[in-house]
């Protein structure tokens, strides 16, 4: 990687509609310019939930304009960092160019939800909650070792 390339990190779940997104959305606003953020999946869904859209924006982070990608689009691109945030894309998560670092944090699929729509939401902000803490911490970790040679 070149001296003055940022570093990029992708998040990688199965579906790419709730989980990546969030993910993305947490170390995009953490890190702003330190980082090219992206998420993709190993079976897109093809839409990013509408719940999580919403989950998002009550925490100030809006994902509306993210779109569903399919990992095949980042692999030709050096990665400098995958994080898997669910158990199915971590089996499946190839290795990419440049690669340095892989995380595994798996959270529940708050997609699987069942109930009344205020109890989805309820896991969609748990879901959330619980993902803020730990991309912001990474985040933070991120930015006091620097950027370079650290994801």
């Amino acid at each position: 990687m070149p001296a003055n390339a940022k570093p990029a990190i992708l998040i990688l779940c199965t579906g790419n509609s709730c989980r990546s997104h969030i993910g993305e959305g947490f170390l995009r606003a953490a890190l702003g310019d330190l980082a090219n953020v992206h998420s993709a999946g190993s079976n897109p869904a093809g839409y990013v939930h509408p719940l999580a859209i919403k989950v998002m924006a009550e925490a100030g982070i809006d994902i509306s304009t993210h779109r569903s990608k399919h990992l095949k689009e980042f692999l030709g691109q050096p990665v400098t960092t995958v994080v898997t945030v669910c158990d199915n894309a971590d089996q499946a998560c190839p290795l990419f160019p440049g690669q340095v670092n892989r995380h595994h944090w798996p959270f529940i699929d708050p997609a699987k939800a069942a109930g009344t729509d205020e109890e989805k939401l309820a896991v969609f902000r748990h879901v959330r909650d619980e993902m803020r803490r730990v991309f912001e911490a990474y985040a933070a970790g991120f930015r006091d070792q620097g950027k370079e040679g650290h994801s």
